[in-house]
């Protein structure tokens, strides 16, 4: 009869949770290295690696073993090692790449930042303006070495959600559908592939929107996207008959996100929608450690925070918007308001 293994007791249970950075330093520092690249042909010995990556061998091997014990790499006899499954999704041209994503939590600005969590606990203020002496999204514009990583671990991330989303909610019977802050505009090609009567128009920063012709024009949508620079502070392109904000809103405190959301309610033609791709704050009974820890992660970097269905519902009533609908899709969810 099988039993199953022991519960560890409370203090061995803690020190799992508090070691757990330990892990994802080391997660990080084989994605900067570029070690799933280098086993991308297949299994080879550490010295070979070594090579390729850069690094010093007998120390390459220690990272090796580690990420090995954790399920990235699989260790064989003379101290080769393979890519698993996992692993896999830290190389470079995986279609599943977490790699950017794997070395922006590896950087200063991320790592440090989350040593300001008590701080942030006891203020509640984010850390990274104290950690770094400047606000995060000053500090991403003047260094494009850490944005460029940034962006690129966003757009990974967000690629995570396209699918669900697309599936879920029917973007259908949306002439113009404008995404706001929508970076490099693959949630847009994707929709607009999926819905080819849907026009789109993406809007974002210059810097940012400089990489999305690509995009479309991979997805074959490039006849039916339009690409707009701009501050969604300031205002969004007028009329059209839904406005998508993928994981925007949570960036701001509820002041910012309703000068934003208010900006997409007066852009909107007659009968429009606003469309805020988000993962929602469950309720008590409903534990989501991932939503959980994100809200942390808002807190510290820029002062955001993910919110529950009501606090959805009474920020869209300040902006004069109506929630209607909350659509799953998956860990994120589409929630969608129209016009009080």
């Amino acid at each position: 009869m099988q039993t199953s293994p022991p519960k560890p007791p409370p203090s061995a249970r803690v020190l799992q949770l508090a070691t757990a950075s330990w892990m994802a330093a080391a997660v990080s520092a084989a994605a900067e290295l570029g070690v799933a690249d280098a086993l991308a042909g297949g299994a080879r010995p550490v010295d070979e690696i070594a090579r390729t990556v850069d690094a010093h061998p007998p120390t390459l091997y220690r990272l090796l073993r580690a990420g090995a014990a954790i399920g990235l790499f699989e260790e064989r006899e003379g101290r080769v090692f393979a890519l698993t499954e996992v692993g896999d999704a830290l190389r470079d041209d995986s279609p599943h790449s977490m790699r950017n994503f794997a070395r922006w939590v590896g950087l200063a600005a991320d790592r440090n930042t989350w040593a300001g969590l008590a701080d942030s606990v006891r203020t509640g203020d984010p850390a990274f303006e104290r950690v770094h002496g400047q606000d995060v999204w000053d500090y991403m514009r003047e260094r494009a070495d850490v944005s460029t990583v940034f962006d690129d671990a966003m757009s990974e991330a967000s690629r995570q959600l396209i699918a669900p989303v697309v599936d879920a909610y029917d973007f259908g019977g949306i002439d113009t559908l404008v995404d706001v802050a929508g970076g490099h505009g693959a949630l847009l090609a994707a929709i607009l592939a999926a819905n080819p009567d849907t026009r789109g128009l993406l809007y974002d920063r210059p810097e940012v929107v400089a990489g999305a012709k690509q995009t479309f024009q991979d997805h074959g949508v490039d006849d039916r996207a339009e690409i707009v620079a701009g501050d969604f502070f300031d205002s969004v392109p007028a009329g059209g008959d839904a406005y998508l904000l993928s994981n925007v809103i949570h960036d701001w405190d509820d002041e910012q996100s309703l000068k934003i959301l208010t900006n997409c309610r007066r852009a909107l033609a007659e009968g429009g929608r606003v469309l805020l791709v988000e993962a929602v704050m469950p309720e008590r009974d409903e534990p989501s450690p991932t939503v959980t820890l994100m809200d942390l992660n808002m807190l510290v970097l820029c002062g955001g925070k993910q919110r529950t269905e009501a606090e959805f519902a009474e920020l869209f009533g300040r902006a004069g918007l109506h929630l209607t609908r909350v659509v799953r899709a998956g860990l994120h969810s589409v929630v969608e308001a129209v016009r009080a």
